[in-house]
């Protein structure tokens, strides 16, 4: 399965990008925030994949980075949402604010990405509350540098802002600690 190419930018257009890695061009299809994130034309840049596989047709679809392409595939997983329909999720929202209307079951909000009504919005919040999370340096409190723990807390099923605060209660409680011992005493605090 591939991973990524790297490539030099040929063309960008409103859905795909056209690189030129070795002596094939590619055509990825790819979001608007995707897109916009990669260099100019004539410049090199890496695009992480999903190769898309039906019975008749495949599709590449590239990210600008692998979290994204994980918000990507935790879409397609909700029955209804192809990955075209995911990629104009993506386009529309960033995946940060998707995980913030996720977390907090704001169904009025994804509907406004075009194509999505309010049974589609609800069924991605029914489907993914909790399994999105989307880690960034400018996360407020102690859990903010131990971002993988808490993405692996979620991993293993339990509910994205208790994680987070039971990774900042562990961090409260060993100020120093190794991420194993933050890790199982966040996972014992969940369990309670």
């Amino acid at each position: 399965m591939w991973n990524s190419i790297t490539g030099l930018v040929n063309r960008k257009d409103e859905e795909f990008l056209y690189l030129q890695a070795g002596p094939l061009e590619w055509a990825v299809r790819m979001s608007a925030s995707s897109l916009f994130k990669l260099p100019s034309r004539g410049e090199e840049t890496r695009v992480f994949l999903y190769l898309h596989h039906r019975q008749d047709d495949m599709h590449l679809f590239g990210f600008a980075d692998k979290e994204e392409r994980e918000v990507f595939l935790q879409l397609i997983k909700v029955s209804g949402i192809g990955p075209k329909q995911a990629l104009r999720i993506l386009s529309g929202i960033t995946p940060l604010v998707l995980a913030e209307i996720l977390d907090n079951g704001d169904v009025d909000a994804l509907k406004r990405v075009p194509g999505l009504g309010k049974a589609t919005a609800g069924k991605i919040i029914l489907a993914l509350r909790g399994k999105v999370t989307w880690t960034e340096e400018k996360e407020e409190g102690p859990a903010g540098n131990h971002g993988e723990i808490v993405d692996s807390l979620v991993n293993m099923g339990f509910d994205k802002k208790g994680a987070r605060s039971a990774v900042e209660q562990a961090v409260k409680d060993n100020p120093g600690a190794a991420e194993e011992i933050l890790f199982r005493n966040a996972l014992l605090r969940l369990s309670q």
